[in-house]
């Protein structure tokens, strides 16, 4: 009797049990159902996103300049030597900070004469990715931007490319160094295999976010308003410019389409962009379209460090290229996807362990 009522009694608790498992909730949406649902959003986001943005590669491979361990390791040791500039005051990483993610943090960058430059430094990381140099795009790629600083009369100073071959040759260290990475020239320490240099090293400076991951498909790796900042990021057509695997670097656009920027960003210089270099008044304020990652680290922003946050920056770009008066909600969220964009900045970065010091001028 006891038997069979414990039998009775673990049937209804199992029926009881299965009852439950099939009643519809009335209260709200099932768990199941919630998941299904984030999971099917998630998916169609990543599949819109992965049409427009590509991960960074493991590499940025040049068949004009392929890179090797010797070469890189010249190129930072000359990429962090200030006697690349005239009075040896300053270095590539002077303006490029790479541990403030390749930007020195200012509006525009002292030169080695202590005057300022006209123009925002822009940061070099994965600058490799992009298919111009340079504000104005006069740049095809590292190895032709390396060489124009240097000799920049404001910038690095440096008179002649001999000029800094025979003070190179000078240095006890170089001449060896320049040999192994440039083998078989009879004279090695050459401006052109100094731009090499300096570009295959620039070439490692790759900084893979949690962003890449996602677009390789592990949606987790966003956070909800981040998903939701992407969202907002695409929809408000912001793509039509920031696209790729830079999230941007790939075009010339005027900066100002559908209004005068000046009046936004309170700009003290007068900057015509590429017009100064073609002299054609259709390159009237136009600029190469920057990267975007990293861009939480590397303000201020804009060609002239205009402006000093991000929040601004998001804005004035929805008026002045979209013609869209952006919500402080809008902003918030693709601000955050934004700054899913900031990656770790390479182990390659860091300064030489024995950096070369400039014992002579």
């Amino acid at each position: 009797m006891q038997r069979s009522t414990l039998k009775f009694t673990i049937l209804l608790l199992v029926l009881s049990g299965l009852a439950a498992c099939s009643e519809p909730e009335t209260t709200g949406t099932p768990r199941v159902t919630m998941d299904a649902e984030a999971y099917a959003a998630d998916q169609a986001l990543l599949s819109r996103a992965q049409e427009i943005f590509q991960p960074l590669p493991d590499s940025a491979v040049s068949l004009d300049n392929p890179l090797t361990p010797e070469k890189v390791s010249l190129g930072k040791a000359l990429y962090f030597d200030k006697r690349l500039s005239k009075n040896g005051t300053i270095s590539c990483n002077s303006c490029h900070l790479l541990s403030g993610f390749g930007a020195d943090a200012e509006p525009t960058s002292t030169g080695d004469g202590g005057e300022k430059g006209d123009r925002n430094s822009p940061t070099v990381l994965n600058a490799a990715f992009h298919d111009m140099q340079f504000w104005d795009g006069r740049a095809k790629d590292l190895e032709e931007q390396a060489g124009m600083p240097v000799m920049n009369p404001i910038e690095m100073a440096i008179p002649s490319k001999d000029f800094l071959e025979k003070r190179l040759r000078e240095v006890p260290e170089y001449p060896g160094l320049f040999a192994s990475a440039f083998p078989g020239e009879t004279e090695p320490v050459t401006y052109l295999n100094i731009q090499r240099a300096i570009a295959a090293f620039e070439r490692t400076l790759i900084t893979p976010s949690r962003f890449d991951d996602f677009l390789k498909g592990a949606t987790a790796a966003l956070t909800v308003e981040e998903k939701d900042g992407l969202r907002a990021f695409m929809e408000n057509g912001c793509i039509t410019c920031h696209r790729g695997v830079g999230i941007g670097g790939s075009m010339l656009q005027k900066f100002g389409l559908q209004r005068d920027y000046r009046e936004l960003t309170h700009s003290v210089i007068d900057d015509e962009g590429r017009k100064v270099v073609t002299g054609q008044k259709s390159d009237k304020d136009v600029f190469k379209v920057p990267g975007l990652r990293n861009v939480d680290g590397t303000a201020p922003y804009f060609h002239d460090g205009s402006v000093a946050d991000l929040d601004s920056s998001v804005r004035i770009m929805g008026r002045a290229q979209l013609n869209r008066e952006l919500t402080p909600e809008q902003t918030a969220l693709i601000v955050a996807f934004l700054k899913s964009l900031t990656g770790e900045v390479p182990e390659a970065a860091r300064p030489p362990a024995s950096a070369l010091e400039p014992s002579q001028r």
